[in-house]
């Protein structure tokens, strides 16, 4: 696709200060993932957003975890796009670099970003109900659901619900890092969730360059410095391009 760059950008990317990148579920919805937030984000009839909360677990936990049984064995066949690369890239060709994602999928960490910040967690961590202790879980098969701890205790998705709190050691390290970007690139977001949703606002106080890659308006556009209407992953790959980063 064709898109303007402008001026302030281009500098912004070519002089390697720190970038923060703030990734939504329109990045993974490019690798085939349902957003649950449109029309048709619908799971066996069932709106996911009702699912996702401490208290349909507390009343039926074996619905809830085929729903999240269902979403793992999607994400583990659903392949990073080249808005996944290039993010991944970025963080590879430059020195200060940082990826918060309200995304749980592990797509960014599979096409090779090591440094993520997760701000909703991670479908591919459980947190047991008993001690409250998380470990990483890739296996596609869990077993009888809902699964249990070796303790005997119930295990959760370590994400985090509607209704739930940020971990306010990730998000105090999420403001930090948009308090020291020079260049914030928010990508695949309705900017509607805060406090996430307050982090392009910090950067731009802070003196950060705003740009907003979404194919649609948003709450954000205006506050944006620029706004580039197109998916993440036609604009991307242009924007390392203008980086210098092969």
């Amino acid at each position: 696709m064709s898109f303007a760059i402008s001026n302030e950008l281009r500098a912004r990317l070519e002089r390697g200060g720190p970038i923060l990148a703030l990734t939504g579920a329109g990045v993974s919805a490019e690798s085939g993932l349902a957003t649950f937030r449109g029309p048709g984000g619908m799971w066996e009839g069932r709106d996911p957003m009702e699912l996702a909360t401490p208290q349909a677990f507390a009343a039926d936990p074996e619905t809830v975890w085929r729903f999240y049984d269902w979403r793992r064995k999607q994400a583990a066949e659903a392949a990073p796009n080249p808005a996944h690369v290039a993010f991944a890239a970025l963080e590879q060709g430059r020195d200060s670099f940082r990826l918060v994602t309200q995304n749980v999928d592990g797509l960014h960490e599979r096409a090779g970003n090591r440094d993520v910040l997760r701000l909703h967690g991670s479908l591919w961590r459980l947190r047991c109900l008993g001690d409250c202790e998380e470990h990483d879980n890739l296996e596609l098969d869990l077993g009888p659901l809902p699964p249990r701890c070796a303790c005997g205790a119930l295990l959760r998705p370590a994400v985090v619900w509607f209704g739930e709190p940020l971990d306010p050691a990730v998000l105090h390290r999420a403001e930090q890092f948009a308090e020291e970007a020079d260049l914030v690139i928010v990508a695949g977001t309705s900017a509607l969730v805060y406090p996430a949703a307050a982090l392009p606002e910090i950067a731009r106080l802070a003196g950060a360059y705003v740009v907003e890659v979404n194919p649609e308006t948003t709450p954000l556009s205006e506050r944006a410095d620029v706004h580039i209407a197109g998916s993440a992953g036609a604009v991307l790959p242009r924007l390392v391009e203008v980086a210098g980063i092969a």
